[in-house]
């Protein structure tokens, strides 16, 4: 290990970033150090300029992806290298379409499940709509994190190394128990093939897609998408904002408040002025043959 990425992985422990965000910001860092085949130190702003035309033009790579590459390299450059530049000028951000996600309906999302085979990624993917959980967490749970009595289920350290409780359904309640009675886990609710370790993420999205081709639901499937669908439905249902934030575990309001863009309680259901005209408009007449004198 070089002694840059020594210090890069120091700085970022110190500031409590993730495991994931550690190795996700390293491996970009490395992408970046191996196109120039130098190392970063010795890089600067045009070198930041080219890489980022590189990702764009020439590898076609997701904004959302350039995105975690961008606040890579804006860490190593201004906290562990010290750089003083702006950094929103010399290494800007890129803009992200604003899309909305397929939602599923409860139809879709009972269809979905049903096609789902062993019983842990079952009962895992139903864990992420029942208390709309994010993939990491849910795989994360542990055996005392159910809380019957209460009636909540702890997520430790979930996305901002941030503790939260959520709603624990009766119905999942039982599924739980079941799971629990079926294979007996000690510390992790979910472990895995390797002693000690819970099960991985990569192994629940590849039950998903094995899922979702078997369900053939038209739109597309992710245990994310099972979170999606958790938020809408209890807009729909007339659930406030706020709480949707608190179960979500939302930072912001306005993440949130993106929802209200594709619950059907709030788009579909709001009656159109044209309805409200005092009188109906008259429907086209058929095309008729024009007869010249």
């Amino acid at each position: 290990m070089t002694p840059l990425r020594q210090r890069m992985l120091e700085d970022m422990q110190i500031r409590h970033l993730s495991p994931l965000t550690q190795r996700a910001y390293v491996e970009h860092v490395a992408r970046f150090a191996r196109h120039f085949g130098r190392s970063p130190a010795v890089l600067g702003r045009e070198e930041i300029r080219a890489y980022q035309l590189h990702l764009t033009n020439d590898q076609h790579r997701a904004p959302s992806t350039i995105g975690i590459a961008v606040a890579a390299l804006r860490f190593l450059y201004t906290i562990t290298l010290h750089k003083t530049w702006s950094v929103d000028a010399v290494i800007p951000t890129p803009k992200t379409p604003k899309t909305l996600p397929a939602v599923l309906s409860p139809g879709e999302v009972l269809q979905f499940l049903d096609a789902v085979k062993a019983p842990n990624h079952r009962a895992i993917l139903t864990t992420c709509y029942a208390a709309g959980l994010r993939i990491s967490e849910a795989v994360r749970l542990t055996v005392p994190a159910i809380d019957s009595q209460r009636m909540v289920l702890r997520i430790e350290l979930g996305k901002g190394q941030k503790d939260r409780y959520v709603m624990l359904s009766a119905k999942l309640l039982e599924i739980l128990r079941d799971w629990w009675r079926l294979n007996r886990p000690r510390h992790w609710l979910f472990p895995g093939q390797r002693p000690g370790c819970p099960i991985t993420t990569h192994s629940v999205n590849k039950a998903c897609r094995q899922a979702h081709r078997r369900s053939r639901l038209a739109k597309p499937m992710t245990p994310h998408a099972l979170r999606h669908a958790f938020a809408v439905h209890l807009l729909e249902a007339g659930t406030d904002v706020r709480t949707i934030q608190l179960l979500l575990g939302h930072r912001s309001l306005k993440t949130t408040a993106q929802y209200l863009r594709i619950a059907t309680t709030t788009v579909c259901a709001t009656a159109s002025p044209f309805d409200l005209l005092p009188r109906p408009v008259a429907s086209p007449s058929a095309p008729t043959t024009a007869v010249i004198a």
